[in-house]
Order: C-alpha cells, then structure tokens, then sequence
C-alpha cells in the first residue's frame, strides 16, 4: 500500500495519482493543503519540510516528495519497462522533459491559471494573464513540433515523461483562453485521455 498526502485539485498530487493508476499500486490517500490543511503541522513538516504536497511513503517506510521525483521512483522500482525506460538516452530524454514541465512550463503558465481559474473576475490582473499567456505560447509552439514527429515524449512509447506534460496540458486546455490550432498536441493528449490509467485524473474538472 502506497500512502498519498494531496488533494486531487493540485496538479502534482494528480501527477502522482495518475503514475500510481498506471502501475496498478493501491492508493491511501489523505487529502493535505490548500483548505485541507495539515502540512503546515509539525509531523508533517518532519516529513517534508517544503510544507507542499505530494508526499509519499511506500511499504517499506521510505518517504519521498517532490512531484517528479516521485514519479520516476514509482516507474523506476514498479514498471518493467516502457514507463521508466530501459534505454538510458531514451530515459535521459524522458527525464529532460520533465524538468522541462517543472522549471520552464509549469512556471510560465502558472499566472493564467491562478487568475482565471483561482482569482474572482473582480480581482484578477489582466497583465499577468497576458504576461502568462505570452510566455506559454512559444512553449506549446515548441510541444506541437516535437510531437509532430513523435508519438509521445519518448518517441513511439507511453513513458513517465507524458504523465508531469500530460496534467500541465489537462490544466492549459481548461483555461477560457483562444488557442491556436495543435493537432498533434490535442492528437497526443487525446490518447492519453484514453488511457485507463488516466481516468479519474484527465477527465477531472480543473479548479
């Protein structure tokens, strides 16, 4: 039994989720943050004391956070294969995008979301989104070229890197914004949709 703190309204706790569905691991999950507090409590804090969620413990005791990170180790200790690729450069390239979605996409697209999905239309400041909106733009223009010419992050493979760009794109789509066209972005996405271990996750509603 694999033990969860998160609520499913945090991006990296579904991130989490979704890597635990596809590896077929049982779940305890504790909803922790936002209005559910307790990560700000003193036992929690000794367990991770970035105070933010995901946390994780496995069966053995081991405690991990950090989103990301807690997805490679569930692919690297339970999947034989395919999501924590055996290859090394194309696990390399799996964990290049992963940071990609942590340090460089996540960030950009952050603002947009708060405002429009967290803030009250009263409240909310226009320049942001716009600021938001205009970094988001070429990184999506840099997604749709490299699926143009691969199926998923790795190449012609599901593996751990479509699930951190998976959920970032899951909260992108949501957003009452006008996008350009990206037909192989919405094709990619599409067949993660479909995937068993998604559900629950991508077909949630983005607050």
């Amino acid at each position: 039994m694999l033990r969860l703190w998160g609520r499913t309204s945090s991006i990296n706790v579904r991130k989490v989720i979704w890597t635990a569905q596809e590896l077929d691991l049982a779940v305890q999950r504790t909803d922790a943050g936002g209005q559910f507090g307790l990560v700000r409590e003193a036992e929690y804090l000794g367990h991770n004391p970035n105070g933010l969620v995901p946390l994780i413990e496995d069966e053995d005791g081991y405690r991990l956070w950090e989103s990301n990170v807690i997805v490679r180790y569930l692919c690297a200790r339970y999947a034989h294969g395919g999501l924590y690729p055996d290859d090394i450069k194309a696990r390399f390239v799996a964990e290049q995008w992963m940071d990609w979605q942590q340090t460089t996409f996540n960030p950009a697209g952050r603002d947009a979301f708060i405002q429009l999905l967290r803030t009250p239309a009263e409240q909310r400041d226009d320049a942001r989104i716009v600021q938001s909106v205009n970094a988001t733009v070429p990184l999506l223009a840099m997604l749709e070229a490299h699926l143009a010419k691969n199926a998923y992050m790795t190449g012609e493979q599901f593996s751990m890197a479509d699930i951190p760009i998976g959920c970032e794109i899951h909260r992108w789509f949501a957003l009452p914004l006008q996008r350009p066209s990206m037909p192989h972005t919405e094709r990619w996405f599409q067949s993660l949709v479909e995937r068993t271990g998604a559900r629950g996750v991508l077909d949630m509603q983005v607050s």
